[in-house]
């Protein structure tokens, strides 16, 4: 899962939206020290989900189809993937105006916690407030925008294009792998954060 996901997987606490949306710029245990309990416990959900998903099967099935064009970052290919299909989930957002009022809500949430940003995030969190990425990743553009700042973060990824094409190619079977996988993840995470 990428941004949306991490965001909708915090159920609404605002420590731990934002330590799920940060988590990939703090390395190690020691960083986490300097966070409150809840951006720590956020941070630490984010790592895993991370792992939930990038070995549950469907994930596994998933990215065969992007594999030999971009070996280890077909993971990171299909987190944005999933992101799409959850933003077109009807069971999770009934309409576009749920989706727009529920990534507003996550930008002003995560705001509050500015002082806690590492500074790549500081440096692009009103890029994404302002283009509005969480509500991006319903269109087939604002994918295509998805994985081409996927490509510029990731140093040694091949171009995004071919990803892109092969993305529409096999869309009803990755949605498949998307409606295999959302049910377990949501009910991990509801587990992981009661206990």
């Amino acid at each position: 899962m990428n941004y949306l996901g991490h965001a909708y997987l915090s159920f609404g606490d605002s420590e731990i939206l934002t330590g799920n949306l940060i988590a990939d710029h703090v390395k190690g245990r020691l960083a986490l020290e300097k966070f409150p309990p809840g951006i720590r416990k956020g941070i630490e959900l984010h790592r895993k989900i991370d792992s939930f998903a990038d070995t549950h099967p469907a994930t596994q099935r998933a990215k065969i189809w992007f594999r030999e064009d971009y070996g280890l970052y077909a993971g990171a290919i299909m987190d944005t993937l999933y992101d799409h299909f959850l933003a077109n989930d009807p069971k999770l957002f009934l309409s576009d105006a749920a989706l727009l009022e529920f990534s507003e809500d996550v930008y002003a949430k995560v705001a509050i916690h500015e002082a806690y940003f590492p500074e790549a995030f500081a440096k692009y969190f009103p890029h994404m407030r302002q283009h509005n990425w969480l509500y991006g990743y319903k269109t087939l553009l604002g994918m295509q925008r998805s994985l081409q700042g996927l490509s510029r973060r990731a140093a040694y990824m091949p171009p995004v294009d071919k990803a892109y094409l092969t993305f529409i190619a096999h869309y009803y079977e990755l949605a498949q792998c998307y409606y295999e996988f959302i049910d377990g993840i949501i009910t991990f995470v509801k587990i992981e954060l009661s206990s």
